[in-house]
Order: C-alpha cells, then structure tokens, then sequence
C-alpha cells in the first residue's frame, strides 16, 4: 500500500510537470513504473539526495527523465556533459562530451562557464583551451569564428579566467611553440587543464581515441547544469567508474546542501 501511494505521488507530480508537454496521465504510470522516471523523481522530491543511470541504457534513453523531472537550474538555458581524463599532465577536463551536437557561441559561453565552476570544486584553476582547427584567425570558416566570438565573450564577462582561443589541441599543451608564435596567448604561463570543443563528434572521437588507444583513465560522462545532482554513466562502465561516478555525486549532493 505504501509503495502505491508513492506511485500514485509521483504519478500525478510528474503529469503535473508535464502536461502541457504532451503527456497523459496513463503515460505518466507507465513512465513512473520505470526505474529511471521513478528515481528522478525521488530525487525532484527530496527522497533521494543523487541519481546515478545509464549502466544498462543508453545515454539519451537515460538522459530523457532526468530532464523531463528535474531539468536544469533556473539560470542554466542547456545542459552539458564533461569526461575528467587522469593524464600524465594531471586531470583534464573535456567539454561538452555527451549532448550538444553544434553548440553556438553564446552556448560555448555557458559551456565554458559551467566547466570551469566544476573543475573549481576539485580546487584546480582553470585553465581553458577552446579548441578547433585554427590558431588565432588562421583560418576564418563558421566553425572558428564562433569558436573566436565564444572566447572574446568570456574575456570581457570573466576577465580573470584563464581562456584562449581559438586554439589546436596540441598547441594547449606545447607551450614551447605556443610561446614562440602566439607570445599573447593567456595559456602560455602552463598547459592547459580544460579542453572545449566547437562540436559533439569532435569531442566524442577525442575522448574516445584518448580512452581505448593511451588507455587513459576516465571519469564520467558528469552532467553540468543539472538543477539536482544527477550524472549517467556510459553504457557498461567498469565497477571503479561506477564508484567515481557516486562519489562526484555525493559532493554534488553536499553542495547543493550548502
């Protein structure tokens, strides 16, 4: 009886939330029986402090929920997703991983922003690299120029952060020859700790190379943006990843206490 009562909750909060989104109130059961529907929920509902998904599903089949019941924080206009990679440099931090296929400036913006907060809360500086195929007006195509008007954004919003673009992935590293043709660049003091990139595939081929081919450990994919701590681990994830995953989530959970 009590976990009907639960159910019929649940039920008529998530109809609530989505009824003028094209749900009725049969669908909302059906979704509330499921396992991630149902664990949003607790979440949405204070029952649960963090929501950990995608063991067994696919990223979007695991992502939809989570959206439809908790969505992002009220300030947040698109979520994004980061991989942490332990490299011989340290931790580096790869953005968005998972669900922007062609951010805009604006969105690369918030993107920047929304990784450099996270990386933050592991109490490393941020030092960003918004990545493409050109250096510093090499070439000017719709892809570099966004990349461009996405860093000259956030030097004027964040004139602290340490950002520059745009920038090829190994100039944010070699800062030799950075320092030899760009003496300018922001990035020339140290590597580069945080990768942004102008589209999903290239993130998405980049990690993924990183991962299989330099056997580099991985955390994530974390979900930043989130108004409640919810993160979807990638499809068959290894039991230490799994506990990395819980244990981000667990930080986000006190944060959100705080």
């Amino acid at each position: 009886a009590e976990e009907e009562a639960k159910l019929e909750l649940y039920r008529d909060l998530l109809f609530a939330k989505r009824q003028r989104k094209g749900l009725v109130m049969t669908d909302a059961m059906e979704h509330i029986r499921r396992r991630n529907y149902y664990s949003a929920m607790m979440v949405e509902n204070g029952d649960a402090d963090a929501m950990i998904a995608g063991l067994t599903r696919n990223f979007p089949e695991s992502l939809r929920p989570a959206l439809n019941v908790i969505g992002p924080r009220p300030d947040i206009k698109k979520v994004a997703g980061m991989f942490i990679l332990m490299s011989r440099f340290g931790p580096l931090f790869l953005a968005d991983t998972t669900i922007n296929f062609d951010p805009t400036a604006e969105e690369l913006v918030e993107i920047t922003e929304l990784t450099a907060k996270e990386i933050e809360k592991f109490n490393i500086v941020p030092r960003i690299a918004m990545l493409t195929f050109s250096n510093f007006g090499t070439v000017n195509v719709p892809e570099t120029v966004k990349v461009r008007k996405a860093v000259e954004i956030l030097k004027k919003k964040h004139p602290k952060m340490i950002v520059d673009g745009e920038l090829q992935a190994h100039m944010a590293f070699n800062t030799d020859l950075l320092r030899q043709n760009h003496p300018f660049s922001d990035l020339v003091g140290g590597k580069a700790n945080a990768l942004i990139f102008p589209n999903l595939s290239a993130s998405n081929i980049a990690y993924n190379l990183l991962r299989e081919v330099a056997g580099i450990e991985k955390i994530g994919p974390l979900l930043l943006g989130m108004n409640k701590p919810v993160h979807i681990l990638q499809l068959g994830s290894t039991a230490r990843e799994i506990v990395d995953m819980v244990s981000i989530a667990v930080v986000d959970a006190q944060e959100n206490d705080k």
